[in-house]
């Protein structure tokens, strides 16, 4: 966990959990009953590995491989910067931030990450076999989990399968306010 305290121009909020929990998952469900509701959401996903957002073939592509520092491609329906950091440590939460334009969005939504100190809700699955994570990590607000928890605790407890409850928990939590449906 980073020392660094979270700077953020917008209510932050986490999704924290394993591998194979269904953090991705969940957040393709959340998202769309948040855009309902008029709340726009920024996404920021941690990538633990090498990750291309083009592929060989297009012209984005090979003049980022050509040697391009920074490639945009833009069009009337969006735009994509991609910037090569081949000698840099891990981008923190802060720096993430802060490439994001608030004017765009109500809330960051953050996936994974759990180990930064800032606000999430940990996605728990018994049936993983894995741990929980709230008894050492303090920065746990909700637990959403499909089963009974092996441990009692005083945090709110979410169904994870209960989408339209997880987003009144991030409403709520984050102190949005419900704005008239925004067309995508």
């Amino acid at each position: 966990m980073t020392d660094t305290p979270i700077t953020s121009p917008l209510p932050l909020i986490g999704f924290a959990a394993y591998s194979g929990t269904g953090k991705t998952t969940l957040l393709t469900r959340l998202l769309p009953v948040l855009a309902a509701r008029g709340i726009r959401a920024a996404v920021i996903k941690h990538a633990h590995h090498r990750f291309e957002v083009d592929h060989a073939g297009k012209d984005s592509y090979e003049l980022r491989k050509a040697g391009a520092a920074q490639m945009l491609i833009g069009s009337r329906h969006r735009w994509a910067l991609m910037t090569e950091t081949p000698y840099q440590e891990e981008p923190d939460l802060n720096y993430l931030i802060a490439q994001l334009d608030p004017a765009l969005a109500d809330l960051i939504i953050v996936e994974g990450l759990k180990r930064e100190a800032f606000p999430k809700i940990e996605l728990h699955r018994p049936s993983t076999g894995q741990p929980l994570m709230f008894p050492d990590n303090r920065n746990i607000v909700a637990v959403a989990t499909d089963e009974a928890l092996a441990r009692e605790t005083r945090l709110p407890l979410l169904d994870i399968n209960d989408v339209n409850a997880i987003a009144d928990f991030v409403i709520q939590f984050c102190q949005l306010q419900h704005k008239p449906s925004l067309a995508l």
